[in-house]
């Protein structure tokens, strides 16, 4: 009989609760919106490009998370990226993570900044037909055979 008592004081003390808190809240977003503070907060949002807007890297954190100076060359931003992306990819032999995917997002997001930045101009390879040309080159080179029908072997 208690028990049930106790029950029904904390179940209606838990709706009054509800209750008060709902009504503050209707009262506080009523005074908001009279005052203007509501929609200069939508405003603010908006012209941020709010909460799902693409957080871009600072080029300065970007060359840090890499490890390149300022003045770094193509070269040594591909090479430092591929490097750290290495050695956070998946085990081959146990499939688990040597890293973490958070760090490999970081090295990427580094990897655009600085090369937004730094080298506007670059295209990745596969983007464009003159930069998809080259890495299939290499490739094709260092096949035994020959048989590319580049004419490179003699």
């Amino acid at each position: 009989m208690a028990a049930r008592l106790i029950a029904n004081l904390i179940v209606a003390g838990g709706q009054v609760a509800i209750k008060a808190v709902a009504n503050a809240y209707s009262k506080a977003l009523a005074n908001a919106q009279r005052s203007g503070v509501a929609q200069e907060a939508a405003a603010k949002g908006a012209a941020a490009g709010g909460m799902f807007r693409k957080k871009v890297m600072q080029v300065e954190e970007a060359r840090q998370v890499l490890g390149v100076e300022k003045g770094a060359t193509l070269e040594r931003v591909l090479e430092r990226h591929d490097k750290l992306m290495t050695a956070n990819e998946k085990d081959p032999e146990t499939g688990q993570y040597r890293g973490s995917f958070y760090l490999q997002s970081m090295i990427n997001n580094a990897k655009e900044s600085v090369l937004r930045e730094d080298f506007p101009d670059y295209k990745p390879p596969g983007s464009g037909d003159a930069e998809a040309s080259g890495p299939a080159k290499e490739i094709s080179d260092g096949e035994e055979g020959g048989g590319d029908g580049d004419g490179g072997g003699g």
